[in-house]
């Protein structure tokens, strides 16, 4: 059986994961930006919700190469995420194209025997094979990786040849752009687990500017949909009809 991780980013996403039972949650704010740091409240409620959650901590948008002010940042909320009953982290720092290891090890010490996902800056990085060995050698306990492509399914080849590299000495999940239509196949790469966060999209009008992602008029938000978190966790668990 392939384990499956929920992405979750609001209550109502919290709410459907107490339901659907995933085997994990990554709780994390802004999905459509890659995910950023979860508030505390939102936090609190998915540890309420039984399911081992597994916190995403980034601490703004773009890229991954963080200065000492974002790591300080970045660790602070590691253990602000651990104290409220969090499982494990999720983070990603990078140095040029490889792996920050400075950074990586400090969230590992920071979590104090919590598991530590490094998550899709693994995909940024110019030789996926070598960071397996330091990331491994870091004590980290899984990458989040698509295989280098925008969606993971596109990747099966190279999900197959970097599960076989990680040899149990570290877990390989894989995410992005799994749905129910490919995660049987995604699954069959031999990974550890499977990452998707079953959204879809509700819409609504703003009457004046928010923002300049947030423009006045026809807006949508994204959310989790439960009819497709159930299928996905069904085809991972081999249930689906």
């Amino acid at each position: 059986m392939t384990a499956f991780e929920l992405a979750v980013q609001d209550a109502a996403g919290v709410a459907i994961a107490g339901r659907v039972r995933p085997d994990r949650i990554e709780l994390a704010a802004a999905l459509s930006t890659g995910g950023l740091t979860p508030s505390p409240g939102l936090i609190e409620a998915a540890v309420a919700a039984g399911v081992p959650v597994h916190v995403l901590v980034r601490p703004r948008a773009g890229g991954f190469a963080y200065d000492d002010a974002d790591a300080a940042v970045i660790l602070a909320d590691v253990r602000a995420a651990l104290a409220a009953g969090a499982a494990g982290v999720v983070v990603g720092g990078t140095v040029g194209d490889s792996v920050d290891l400075d950074l990586t090890r400090a969230v590992v010490d920071a979590a104090a025997g919590a598991e530590v996902t490094f998550h899709r800056a693994f995909d940024t990085l110019r030789d996926r094979r070598r960071a397996i060995d330091a990331l491994a050698e870091a004590g980290v306990t899984r990458i989040l990786t698509s295989g280098g492509a925008s969606c993971a399914a596109d990747a099966a080849a190279e999900l197959r040849a970097l599960a076989t590299h990680a040899a149990g000495r570290i877990q390989l999940m894989a995410g992005g752009g799994v749905d129910p239509s490919n995660a049987a196949v995604v699954a069959a790469t031999g990974v550890d687990a499977v990452h998707a966060s079953a959204k879809a999209v509700v819409t609504e009008r703003l009457a004046v500017s928010l923002g300049s992602g947030a423009a006045a008029g026809a807006a949508g938000y994204e959310t989790t949909d439960e009819q497709t978190a159930t299928l996905l966790r069904d085809i991972l668990r081999g249930d689906a009809r």
